[in-house]
């Protein structure tokens, strides 16, 4: 709405912001209150004196512009020239005076719902200009990532803690992590990635006007957060077992220090992320833009490289992995859901939407995943945007599995395992973990299952109907599995069918990293000669050595076992996996005092060294402090205790996570968490 032309000007003198109350309006004031940071498709107050004279309606007009990047043009929605209204208008930028005529004026301004967010430069009669970052509202039933649950915009927006799930489907680890985006130069940073991506280079008009999209700030981040096409992006992956040259993935506990550390390098990548620390980061960057977000873990997540969404396996007479495809079954693998509306699809497919920062294949022509609409997984919609036939491969993939003998021959076996399992993430206000898997597909074995296979034409995963051999095997496991200790684990194999059956059973165990790299074996054992009677079975044992396993575990604390099953017979073969992770030791975690807004505080932490062996090199560290107090010994013998105190001194009231993090040379990094209740 432009002003009319035969109107007054204002003579303006000085103005306020009004910052502590408009940001406390808009919840930003976590992001500090010494500068205006406000949503979009929401009224914003702001107060003019003036230097003669007092406001007349009718009289007297104001022309405001609001501009952000570099080339503001109204075309592109960049930028927004308007005057005043008789009432505020919600569908773009308008403005009213709230006050009655006097020489002081308060005027509230709302900008457009679907407005680029970022920086703006405001200019009024072209006598005054403030600044001021507009980010997205999903407090705003007009916005694009409207969120209609007060419970839920505290945990998705809001929340500066969380847990990332890691570990095993049988065995979920929490991880704490400290999202951390309202901390002190965070939210410059995340618009600073905005302005490094390569489409602001190319064309900043452009991009700029690109942001009022979530979607399409989020295929951004998804390609900002790692660095592999060499786009100043912030992240390094490294999935080897050595760090030298930068810092292991498993010290970080929050995203602040890697996002700090990439600004004040002129955004030079930081040097090591793996899944769980690329979506950490990208949950912070969407947080702190107000795109409501969460950390997702897929257990037995497929990387389907030629999207065939088949994972062929290949094994020796030995139980032994064949490297002969690139295609790969990870442990787990984590993600990111951002919630926002699809104008850009067709009906139903709201909601969540993946999308994946960590590295793995190219989206045209860059390292990026998603947003794609978990509906749209669900339903096995692929041809829908973006990157739908990877994410649905990740949880559907069908597994084939080959034995090759000596001779060069192939069988195909019978294997259990099936991808895409216990999708993980943290419950809305609680520490509890919640199963979202009915998000991303249908009940096994349902009807609508296989309607998704074949709208998916996925006619491998309904042709696979193995016939079953008669012979059954499982690996059963100790009720406690701990670093440290020596235990069994155990290969139950029956045979169901009227003969007596002759067998060779190979029960093997090896290190595995999360991203499913075999590593040294733990343990190993070949039966040339199991007897099964019709309807009999046997137990047999695989003793798991710390001596053996301790040099050959890698950081993610897993052993992979298999059994594998001959019928001298018939040459027909079962296999079980099942993946272990050795429990590490607990963190105590006592605080001394009562915890308040400011006060420094004291926690007393704990652990006590499991091994029979000494640790060496140990280290306590908490997120978001320094340690100080108590000088803890730099050696552990075995069975001794470790103590120290951290001082901390907490600046926002509310539940907060206490994040420590214990490091050795024979333990790695042990973490732990405490919630604590920080009062006024």
């Amino acid at each position: 709405m432009h002003p009319a032309n035969c109107q007054t000007a204002l003579d303006i003198g000085s103005w306020d912001l009004a910052c502590e109350f408009n940001n406390m309006d808009h919840h930003t004031e976590l992001n500090g209150t010494d500068r205006l940071i406000v949503r979009r498709g929401q009224p914003f107050t702001v107060s003019l004196s003036l230097r003669s004279g007092s406001y007349q309606p009718g009289t007297h007009q104001l022309c405001i512009t609001a501009d952000t990047g570099k080339q503001p043009m109204e075309e592109y929605g960049t930028r927004a020239v308007f005057g005043l209204s008789d009432v505020i208008d919600n569908t773009h930028w308008s403005a009213v005076v709230t006050s009655p005529p006097a020489d002081t004026i308060t005027l509230s301004i709302c900008s457009a719902p679907d407005a680029p967010i970022g920086r703006y430069i405001l200019t009024l009669d072209s006598q005054i200009q403030f600044e001021l970052i507009l980010l997205f509202n999903p407090w705003c039933p007009r916005d694009a990532v409207y969120m209609d649950s007060k419970d839920k915009l505290e945990e998705y927006v809001l929340a500066q803690d969380g847990i990332i799930y890691r570990g095993d489907a049988k065995y979920p680890v929490p991880l704490p992590w400290y999202f951390g985006q309202f901390e002190d130069s965070i939210l410059d940073i995340c618009l600073r990635i905005l302005d490094v991506n390569p489409k602001y280079q190319r064309n900043p008009g452009k991009d700029c006007s690109g942001r009022r999209n979530p979607v399409y700030v989020t295929r951004v981040l998804s390609a900002m957060v790692n660095s592999n096409d060499r786009d100043n992006g912030v992240l390094v992956g490294c999935w080897k077992n050595s760090f030298e040259d930068g810092i292991s993935p498993m010290s970080w506990k929050g995203s602040v220090n890697i996002l700090r550390n990439w600004n004040s390098t002129s955004c030079m990548s930081v040097r090591y992320g793996q899944c769980w620390v690329f979506a950490a980061v990208a949950c912070t960057v969407s947080r702190a833009l107000g795109i409501p977000c969460r950390v997702v873990t897929n257990y037995l997540s497929a990387h389907d490289t030629n999207t065939n969404l088949v994972i062929e396996r290949y094994y020796d007479e030995k139980g032994q992995l064949l490297n002969s495809t690139r295609d790969m079954i990870w442990n787990y693998h984590c993600w990111v859901e951002s919630w926002m509306t699809r104008p850009d699809l067709k009906a139903g497919f709201d909601g969540w939407q993946a999308s994946d920062p960590t590295p793995q294949e190219k989206s045209e022509g860059v390292y990026c995943c998603g947003p794609v609409p978990l509906q749209a997984i669900k339903e096995g919609e692929l041809t829908l945007k973006y990157d739908a036939p990877f994410v649905f491969a990740e949880v559907n993939a069908d597994l084939e599995t080959y034995l090759k003998y000596k001779d060069g021959s192939m069988k195909r076996l019978y294997d259990k395992s099936k991808v895409g399992q216990k999708i993980s993430t943290k419950s809305v206000g609680s520490d509890q973990r919640e199963d979202i898997t009915h998000l991303y597909k249908y009940a096994e074995g349902s009807d609508e299952e296989r309607e998704v296979f074949q709208k998916a034409n996925h006619q491998n995963k309904l042709l696979k109907q193995q016939d079953n051999t008669g012979l059954h095997i499982t690996i059963k496991v100790s009720a406690e599995m701990r670093k440290g200790c020596d235990f069994d684990v155990f290969a139950l194999v029956t045979n169901s069918t009227s003969v007596d059956k002759k067998c060779r059973l190979v029960f093997a165990s090896r290190a595995v990293a999360y991203d499913g790299t075999i590593g040294q074996e733990c343990g190993f054992k070949d039966l040339l000669n199991v007897e099964l009677p019709p309807g009999g079975g046997r137990k047999v044992p695989l003793r798991l050595n710390y001596s053996k396993y301790c040099n050959a575990i890698t950081q993610d604390n897993l052993i992979r076992l298999g059994a594998l099953l001959i019928d001298y017979s018939t040459r027909d073969a079962i296999l079980d996996m099942r993946t272990i992770v050795l429990e590490n030791p607990e963190i105590c975690i006592r605080i001394l005092g009562e915890p308040k807004v400011n006060r420094r505080l004291a926690a007393e932490v704990t652990l006590q060294n499991p091994l029979s062996e000494p640790l060496e090199a140990c280290c306590f560290s908490i997120e978001g402090a320094n340690l100080t107090g108590n000088k803890i010994p730099t050696r552990v013998e075995p069975g001794q205790e470790v103590k120290a105190k951290i001082y901390f001194t907490p600046t926002h009231c509310g539940v907060r996570k206490l994040l420590v993090d214990f490091n050795s040379d024979k333990l790695g990094h042990v973490k732990g968490f405490r919630n604590v209740i920080i009062g006024k």
